[in-house]
């Protein structure tokens, strides 16, 4: 009957399959792209967190492999099951395929150096955690400042995207809370997470006269506070609630970030919290050398 009316085998299908938000003679286009993956193990990963695990590939000695062999790198080192078209979408929209990596960064990179901290605002540790909606089935952000000497939690973003411009926007607000005019900022330190090598973030510390430097790949001991600090909060909020909407998870992490400034005692520094550190070390009257900070 197909062949006689002239009609293909396809086009016959497409149209039975019509749902009833499609218009008249509107073919499906498939289903839509997937926001995670699995492990073979099962476990869920979100697209933000296989970005950035093809950021530090291509950050490193892998960064002569096209899409095909970043897939396989996936699937050896993460366990992912993944295939190359969703590998080639996600270095498409990062600007890491081939063609599009010989373009001149905009700043040049700086790698992180070794420090003494024995002040507070000399250096901003910066990094991106994922926290997880049980009653939507999805991810939300949460992109962090800690100050390396007191231990602040000094900005943060939370929302159900975090995009370079948002990691922006939570800088600002930290230096706007925590730096005097006239007073020395902060040197900023971060992964090579696609917002912090992007260009508007690159502007950012350009505007406000700042010294971004980055870790070299498969090195988070060098951004070793911020880490640890997640560490902390996956152990004492995301691992124990089970959130429902979106707006509760953001109520309990803004809930969590206060209780963690002004309330949580942390042994690094003396019994104290981040915030009554702070007051004892500008007292000026108190010996500081052991709490020096090398990074």
């Amino acid at each position: 009957m197909l062949r006689f009316v002239g009609a293909g085998t396809s086009t016959y299908y497409a149209r039975q399959q019509q749902s009833a938000h499609q218009a008249p003679g509107e073919v499906r286009c498939g289903r839509k792209d997937t926001m995670h993956s699995l492990t073979q193990t099962g476990q869920v990963i979100s697209n933000s967190q296989i970005e950035e695990w093809l950021m530090d590939l291509v950050s490193g000695e892998e960064h002569v492999y096209g899409y095909a062999m970043l897939t396989e790198c996936l699937r050896i080192q993460h366990g992912l099951v993944i295939n190359k078209k969703k590998v080639y979408r996600l270095c498409k929209k990062l600007g890491i395929l081939h063609p599009q990596r010989r373009k001149k960064n905009h700043y040049p990179r700086r790698l992180a150096r070794n420090h003494t901290i024995d002040g507070p605002n000399q250096l901003w540790q910066i990094d991106i955690k994922y926290g997880y909606v049980a009653g939507y089935d999805q991810f939300f952000f949460i992109a962090d400042i800690i100050d390396v000497f007191d231990q602040s939690i000094v900005g943060y973003h939370t929302g159900s995207s975090c995009e370079a411009r948002h990691v922006c926007d939570a800088v600002r607000r930290a230096l706007r809370s925590r730096i005097a005019d006239g007073q020395t900022k902060p040197i900023l330190r971060t992964d090579n997470g696609p917002q912090f090598v992007s260009k508007a973030f690159g502007d950012m510390c350009a505007e406000e006269k700042l010294e971004h430097e980055r870790i070299p790949p498969k090195t988070p001991n060098m951004n070793a506070y911020i880490e640890s600090f997640h560490a902390t909060l996956e152990r004492d909020l995301l691992r124990k609630e089970s959130f429902r909407t979106f707006e509760e998870a953001y109520q309990a992490v803004h809930a969590y970030m206060d209780f963690y400034n002004n309330r949580r005692l942390q042994k690094r520094l003396g019994k104290r919290s981040p915030a009554s550190f702070l007051r004892w070390a500008q007292e000026g009257t108190h010996e500081l050398s052991k709490y020096k900070r090398a990074v």
